[in-house]
């Protein structure tokens, strides 16, 4: 099927044609559908808790965060290319919406605007005012959503990349340090070193803290093989092999090559300003507080293993009650220990009120473990896409986790995958229509073998922005 020329181009992204066969394999064959037995919700797998037992997580929390390697983890590589699609439609197109209206009759709120005045005149028509957003002048179709202004404040604007290290300063930092990891895109990482270059020191001075911040790429030994129809490999006018990006779980490799005790994730659009950010900063802790606490639990369990001790009746209803992972009757003495020693995660949940995103659901396992993921409706099976509906959660990207093994060791987390959450879609390139396989998402299959926890989250821990007129959004202005 490969000549020497395509083992040599799947070598040079770090592939091996063994790799790239299993992906044409999976194209062939599908993945199968999770084993989904019930959706989460608050009580049965979503945790709710009192006023007490927030205050409590988050001391928890601020107790132990000076002695901790904390570190913030922001996927920011995706291009603002939806956020400013109806306005594409609207220059290249005359195709012009509501959406277009409504952003016109509210150019002046925008935060960018005093910028935008740089390069239109008083009398600029409608579509030279939208052309210079995304075009000419400020360029936003070409940029990074990590690099548009959102935000307006007395004493300047700010982007996303800066919204991110007030959240670090106020919930993320060890002492006077807060670290920070933006994962980027090659032809985009210049523009965010050039804005932290000039806009870092305002902040280490306003917040008294120095940021420790680093940037990762998306490895191209990620990207997997694109197909026709028919799954043979799609190649380009030149007669090359076409790989793709495989989606954000290919940040799983980002995501293991870091070294700290709590590692916080949320995406790089769900900021908001700082009138708003109490409940953010007060329910980061909170998570980050029961993820300790279940951890200390744990690390006490393996360590009397360890030991020589019987643990299993106690490790068993711990697993049951505070984990929400149900054993099969009888497990083994192995079983228990394997499945306490995996990495752990504590997920935010807000109510579902329409916004889009994975829910919270319980899944059986290969080895019968009832335990809780993140599932996309692509992953459900038609006959179980009736429990999509009774999903009383979602999942907004917003959560703290922790890598680190009882014995101070860290997990190596592309063992705690699974492989066969994948998701294929039709796409196009040349004009000619292809096929694209994603690898599992970071937060759904890439994660789907560790210990997880969901607790409740109010909404006002959630303001994303996935087209522009999101900002004209209250928790924007």
């Amino acid at each position: 099927m490969f000549t020497q020329q395509d083992i040599a181009q799947i070598e040079a992204r770090g592939l091996s044609v063994e790799q790239v066969n299993q992906q044409i394999e999976n194209f062939r064959t599908g993945f199968p559908s999770l084993a989904v037995v019930r959706a989460a919700s608050g009580g049965d797998g979503v945790r709710q808790l009192t006023d007490a037992e927030r205050d409590a997580a988050q001391s928890y929390y601020d107790s132990k965060a000076a002695n901790l390697q904390t570190i913030k983890f922001v996927p920011a590589s995706g291009a603002a290319t939806r956020m400013f699609k109806e306005l594409f439609e609207y220059v290249n197109d005359d195709k012009r919406t509501p959406g277009i209206d409504k952003l016109i009759d509210n150019v002046k709120k925008f935060a960018f605007y005093p910028e935008l005045c740089n390069y239109i005149t008083d009398n600029a028509t409608d579509k030279e005012i939208v052309r210079n957003i995304i075009i000419d002048g400020l360029g936003y179709g070409k940029r990074p959503k990590g690099l548009v202004t959102f935000h307006a404040y007395a004493d300047g604007a700010r982007k996303p990349v800066e919204e991110h290290l007030v959240e670090a300063a106020l919930y993320a930092s060890n002492g006077d340090r807060a670290t920070i990891h933006f994962t980027v895109s090659p032809e985009h990482q210049a523009g965010f070193e050039a804005l932290l270059a000039e806009r870092q020191p305002f902040y280490e001075q306003k917040f008294g803290k120095k940021f420790d911040i680093s940037f990762s790429q998306q490895s191209p030994a990620t990207d997997t093989i694109a197909v026709n129809p028919d799954n043979t490999p799609f190649r380009t006018a030149e007669g090359k092999l076409l790989f793709r990006p495989a989606g954000h779980g290919a940040l799983l490799t980002n995501l293991n090559a870091l070294d700290a005790d709590v590692i916080f994730i949320k995406n790089i659009d769900n900021v908001t300003t700082d009138a708003r950010k109490a409940d953010t900063v007060t329910y980061k802790k909170v998570l980050a507080g029961e993820l300790l606490r279940l951890q200390d639990k744990v690390f006490a369990l393996l360590s009397a293993y360890a030991a020589g001790e019987d643990k299993d009746a106690e490790a068993v209803a711990f697993l049951r009650d505070e984990l929400c992972c149900a054993l099969p009757d009888n497990p083994s003495r192995q079983l228990i220990i394997d499945t306490l020693d995996r990495p752990i995660r504590v997920c935010g949940m807000v109510r579902n009120e329409g916004e889009p995103g994975g829910g919270p659901f319980w899944v059986r396992d290969e080895q019968g473990r009832e335990q809780l993921q993140i599932a996309e409706s692509s992953q459900i099976g038609a006959d179980d896409l009736h429990l999509m509906k009774s999903a009383t959660h979602f999942n907004p990207v917003d959560l703290v986790c922790t890598a680190r093994r009882y014995d101070g060791s860290k997990f190596n987390l592309m063992n705690y995958t699974d492989p066969k959450t994948g998701f294929i879609s039709s796409k196009s390139a040349d004009g000619r229509e292809l096929r694209a396989q994603e690898l599992p998402g970071l937060w759904n299959g890439a994660m789907a073998n560790w210990n997880t926890l969901f607790v409740e989250v109010p909404i006002t821990t959630f303001s994303p922005v996935k087209v522009v007129q999101d900002l004209l959004r209250a928790e924007h202005q």
